[in-house]
């Protein structure tokens, strides 16, 4: 089965369970301060195929992974999924609470999904590649926001 996703439909995404259970904690937590963020996290977290953190392929979008993606404007881009306190887009590090990071949390190599920006534009980006966060980022990432 190919991983894209059907005309309207999101793809399948998958989320290790330790990165699953922190994030549902850290988007419950900052609902009261940030509804909308708070809630496509919760959305996507909802329709994720949770699985042991030792079976998260390599090339699936984790908190700490570096993701290469083509996003509708055509220009490649590299960034790296981090939790807000860690977040400095000057050196590519974004965070799961943009719409941009939590619309890549959980996707592979091929797939691609739409997406809406804080503006109310929608947007696709598509995922080229995904570089495997290393072991001790998955480790430390807290939900603290700085």
């Amino acid at each position: 089965m190919p991983r894209t996703a059907k005309a309207g439909r999101k793809p399948v995404i998958t989320v290790a369970r330790s990165e699953h259970d922190r994030l549902l904690v850290f988007a419950n937590t900052i609902a009261a301060q940030n509804p909308d963020s708070s809630e496509e996290l919760l959305a996507e977290l909802e329709r994720a195929r949770v699985v042991n953190d030792d079976r998260v392929p390599d090339d699936v979008v984790r908190m700490g992974s570096s993701v290469k993606f083509e996003p509708d404007t055509g220009e490649t881009r590299t960034v790296t999924l981090v939790y807000p306190g860690e977040a400095d887009i000057s050196v590519g590090k974004v965070s799961v609470l943009t719409p941009i990071g939590t619309a890549l949390l959980g996707l592979a190599p091929g797939q691609s999904i739409g997406w809406t920006a804080r503006d109310g534009r929608r947007h696709e980006l598509h995922i080229l590649s995904v570089d495997a966060p290393p072991a001790e980022s998955q480790q430390q990432g807290s939900g603290e926001a700085a």
